[in-house]
C-alpha cells in the first residue's frame, strides 16, 4: 500500500514486520500535510508521477541527485508536456525535497538548482466588458440558478469552488451592505459585498429556502464544480462565446475593475490574491489596445499639425544660422552680419532676391526650415 492510495476511510493496520510506509512515502506525507483541497490533489498527483518514474528507472526517491531530476525533466519534455506543467511538477518536487532536508531525511536538496523551463505569459485574451454583459444577459434567460452562478463569478470574482460552497445562512448585512461569507483558497474566511444586481439574483435563486447551498442542481443537490463548468460552457455557447469556463468570468471581473480605474491594490484585495504580481498577470491579459502608446503618439502628431493649410508651423526647436547676410529690406531688426531664424519659419511667398537665389549666387542654408 502506498501513501498515495490512502484516504480518510482507509483502515490502518500496522504490522511490525511490514511497515505501512517507507521513508520516501513518510517524507511525502509530511510534505502533503501542509496543503488541502485542490492544491493537495495537484501536489499528490505530481509526486505520484515522480515516484512512478523513479520506480521505472530503479531509483529510490530519497537517493536522487540533481542529474536524476534533470533526466526526469528531460523525460517530461520528450512527452511534449507544456512548459507550465513541467515547471509546476518541478516546483512540487523541489518542495518535497526541501522539507525532506528540513526533517533530516536527506543531507541536501537535490532539486534546488535544477533548470526550470521558461514560462511565458499567456496570450489568451480574456472577456471584455461587452462579452461579460452578454454572458450575464444570456444566463438570466436560462434559469435563476444559472444567473446566480454567473453574477457570483462575473460580478464578484468568486472562484468556482467558493461559489459552489456558499450557503444561504452565510448571507447577511454589514454596515448597510449585503454580504456573503465564504471560505477562500487555503481555508481563509472572507467577506464579500454583494452589489444590488447580485443580491437580487441570489434572492430569486434562493426563493423561500432558509438554509442549505445557494446553488443547487436540477435534482436538488449542491452544485459541484464539474456541473458548474458545463453550465458556463452552455451559457457561453448560447451567448456566441467560444471555449468559456468559470475562471474566465473571474478574470473578466478583475480586468473590468482595472479598466474602470480601480487601483491595483484594491483589485488585489477584491480578488484575494496573496501576491500583487498575480493581479498584474490579469492586467497584461486585458490587451487594452485603446490605451496603447501608438495612439497617444498619433494624437500628439495631430496636435502639432497646423489647423490651416499653408500656415506657418510654430513649434519649439533649434535655430538655424544662415551664413549669407540678409538685406535689411527683407527683415526688420536683424543684424546684417547674419540672421538667426527659428526652425519653424516657413515663408509664405518668395519675393526677395536672396530667396530666389539671384543675389550673390545660389543660397543654400545649413538646415532647411521644416
Amino acid at each position: 500500500m502506498s501513501m498515495f492510495d490512502l484516504s480518510p476511510a482507509t483502515p490502518l493496520v500496522l504490522r511490525a514486520d511490514q511497515p505501512l510506509l517507507d521513508e520516501a512515502q513518510l517524507a511525502a506525507a509530511a510534505f502533503l500535510a501542509r496543503y488541502s483541497g485542490r492544491t493537495l490533489e495537484s501536489y499528490r498527483t505530481d509526486l505520484r508521477q515522480f515516484f512512478q518514474w523513479a520506480d521505472n528507472v530503479g531509483l529510490a526517491p530519497l537517493e536522487a541527485t540533481r542529474p536524476h531530476i534533470e533526466l526526469y525533466r528531460a523525460w517530461m519534455d520528450e512527452r511534449g508536456l507544456a512548459a507550465s506543467t513541467v515547471d509546476r511538477r518541478l516546483s512540487t518536487i523541489c518542495g518535497y525535497y526541501r522539507f525532506a532536508h528540513i526533517d533530516g531525511r536527506i543531507t541536501a536538496n537535490p532539486a534546488q538548482y535544477v533548470r526550470r523551463p521558461r514560462v511565458h505569459p499567456t496570450t489568451q485574451r480574456g472577456m471584455d466588458r461587452g462579452e461579460l454583459a452578454s454572458f450575464l444577459y444570456t444566463a438570466e434567460r436560462v434559469s435563476p440558478m444559472h444567473a446566480a452562478l454567473a453574477v457570483l463569478l462575473g460580478l464578484n470574482g468568486l472562484r468556482v469552488s467558493e461559489a459552489c460552497d456558499a450557503n444561504v445562512e452565510n448571507l447577511g448585512f454589514e454596515r448597510g451592505h449585503r454580504t456573503l461569507q465564504i471560505v477562500g483558497k487555503g481555508n481563509k474566511p472572507a467577506g464579500v459585498p454583494l452589489v444590488p444586481r447580485t443580491a437580487r439574483t441570489l434572492d430569486l435563486a434562493i426563493g423561500e429556502r432558509t438554509h442549505g447551498p445557494i446553488l443547487i442542481r436540477h435534482d436538488g443537490r449542491r452544485l459541484d464544480a464539474r456541473t458548474a463548468y458545463r453550465w458556463v460552457r452552455s451559457v457561453g455557447n448560447r451567448a456566441g462565446l467560444e471555449r468559456t469556463h468559470p475562471h474566465m468570468l473571474r478574470a473578466a471581473f478583475i480586468m473590468a475593475a482595472l479598466d474602470a480605474g480601480v487601483p491595483l491594490r484594491d483589485v488585489q484585495i477584491a480578488a484575494r490574491h496573496a501576491d500583487p504580481r498575480t493581479t498584474t498577470i490579469y492586467d497584461r491579459r486585458r490587451q487594452n489596445y485603446d490605451r496603447h502608446a501608438a495612439y497617444a503618439v498619433r494624437r500628439l502628431r495631430h496636435q502639432r499639425r497646423s489647423p490651416t493649410a499653408g500656415a506657418a508651423i510654430r513649434r519649439p526647436g533649434p535655430t538655424i544660422r544662415y551664413p549669407t547676410p540678409i538685406s535689411s529690406r527683407n527683415t526688420v531688426g536683424v543684424r546684417r552680419t547674419g540672421c538667426t531664424v527659428p526652425r519653424t519659419y516657413v515663408p509664405r511667398k518668395v519675393t526677395s532676391a536672396w530667396q530666389t537665389g539671384t543675389r550673390n549666387g545660389p543660397h543654400t542654408p545649413l538646415l532647411e526650415a521644416a
